[in-house]
């Protein structure tokens, strides 16, 4: 656990390093923007979310009033891990779980640095581990623990099941950064619904294979979630045009989503360096909150 810890804090440091060069040491930006508590109602200006539109007030007919919001000095972050068994692809020491894992621990140093209130949920087909926020270096270490230390109860996925579940238990306004490769179906309605309640980003783990098997000729695929194995023939054309379809049309349809929802939505590939990613997330963040 310990060199986990010094190898997340290496990249924790990276990032922050690179960040403060790059937004005039606005570090902290991609944790602000969420924890608000309401403060008062102003008369709606050109450029406001419209989701803070008080719409009771506003049908009265006197104008188009928002709600505006102080900051929350106890605000919380909660990861939602997707830790199923269509994670388990990829190279040894470089499978989309590991890079879930990495992600989500740096995250957690970067929270924890920024004094957020800091929780966990793994899900897989069902509640996997829960950490509900806390402070702290120990909060810090524990989450890790929590990351890297579970053992799995289950293989499948049901990411309905997960948003519903976290829209049940957080009920203060926070962040929730969701680390999953999004491989499911049936889940944009609590997607959409924690979008509507929270500060939500989407961070999407693939893996070079899912859209580019190589042509080996006729060959077993293991299906861990179902625990089957089916025989294909990569070396047909029409069955690589297929994966590649498909992973892109599942792609862009999760990407539409995050536009039309105001998702920050980050895509990360197992082959690339976790730290410029990251980074472009922080970037990503600290424009949107100029804009708001």
């Amino acid at each position: 656990m310990n060199q986990i810890l010094k190898k997340l804090r290496r990249y924790e440091i990276m990032i922050r390093k690179v960040v403060n060069n790059q937004l005039q040491g606005d570090y902290q930006s991609v944790f602000k923007g969420a924890g608000l508590e309401f403060d008062d109602l102003r008369p709606y200006q050109y450029g406001d979310d419209v989701r803070t539109i008080e719409w009771k007030v506003s049908a009265k007919g006197h104008g188009t009033f928002v709600k505006t919001f102080k900051e929350d000095k106890d605000q919380s972050v909660y990861f939602l891990l997707d830790i199923s068994g269509s994670q388990d692809i990829g190279e040894l020491g470089k499978k989309k779980i590991d890079s879930s894992k990495e992600i989500a621990g740096v995250l957690t140093l970067a929270a924890i640095y920024e004094g957020s209130q800091v929780g966990l949920i793994s899900f897989s087909d069902q509640k996997e581990k829960i950490l509900l926020p806390g402070k702290g270096p120990k909060q810090g270490v524990k989450i890790i623990q929590g990351i890297f230390g579970h053992e799995n109860k289950s293989l499948k996925t049901n990411l309905n099941d997960m948003f519903t579940f976290a829209l049940n238990l957080i009920k203060k306004r926070s962040i929730i950064i969701v680390v999953s490769d999004f491989i499911d179906e049936g889940y944009e309605r609590p997607f959409k619904a924690l979008a509507d309640k929270h500060d939500l980003i989407a961070i999407q783990i693939t893996d070079p294979r899912e859209s580019a098997l190589p042509s080996l000729g006729i060959i077993p695929i293991y299906d861990k979630e179902q625990g089957k194995t089916t025989w294909v023939n990569t070396a047909f054309g029409s069955f690589s045009r297929k994966i590649l379809d498909t992973f892109t049309s599942e792609r862009d349809h999760l990407k539409n989503i995050c536009k039309k929802n105001q998702i920050n939505y980050l895509g990360i590939s197992t082959k690339d360096d976790i730290v410029l990613p990251l980074v472009e997330l922080f970037k990503n963040r600290n424009r949107s909150m100029k804009r708001g």
